[in-house]
């Protein structure tokens, strides 16, 4: 499989905030950012893979401000790691008000995803170049993560097996 430049797969995508998203005081709900965050993060991977995958674990989500009906929220959304079969994505979300112009940091999210092969197996995904230094540094950020990811997870099978 031929290397593939990260920047060949972010994106960038934008929603006006309507009614139907938000609670009776217009803040948009938190499951609705969520889930374009989600969906958002799943085009890059199935962009990178050209496979079909599947959402494995949102290892982070934070809020940082409100975003409210009417605003436009765009969500910036870039690959940071590739694995075997697996790859981090990263997603930031803000908020613009359309009449002031300001623009508000919302949210940031990192999420795995994992390719699947016709049978719904993990499928080997190309690797990934990266162009520029912000680039790199995401990706040194997102190997750190992965490693903690593992420790954990061999933490919890630890825990497991004692009960």
């Amino acid at each position: 499989m031929e290397k593939k430049s990260a920047k060949d797969t972010s994106l960038v995508v934008s929603y006006l905030v309507m009614p139907a998203d938000t609670n009776p005081a217009g803040n948009v709900h938190g499951g609705v950012i969520m889930k374009h965050i989600d969906n958002t993060a799943g085009i890059v991977a199935y962009r990178h893979a050209r496979a079909n995958v599947v959402t494995a674990s949102i290892d982070r989500l934070d809020f940082h401000n409100p975003a409210f009906v009417g605003e436009l929220l765009t969500l910036k959304a870039s690959l940071n790691y590739v694995g075997r079969s697996s790859m981090e994505i990263g997603v930031r979300v803000e908020a613009e008000n359309l009449l002031s112009g300001e623009v508000r940091h919302i949210a940031s999210a990192y999420l795995t995803f994992v390719s699947l092969d016709e049978n719904h197996r993990p499928r080997a995904v190309p690797e990934v170049r990266f162009d520029s230094e912000e680039a790199c540094r995401r990706n040194n950020e997102a190997i750190e993560r992965n490693r903690l990811r593992k420790m954990e997870k061999q933490k919890e099978k630890a825990q497991t097996l004692k009960c």
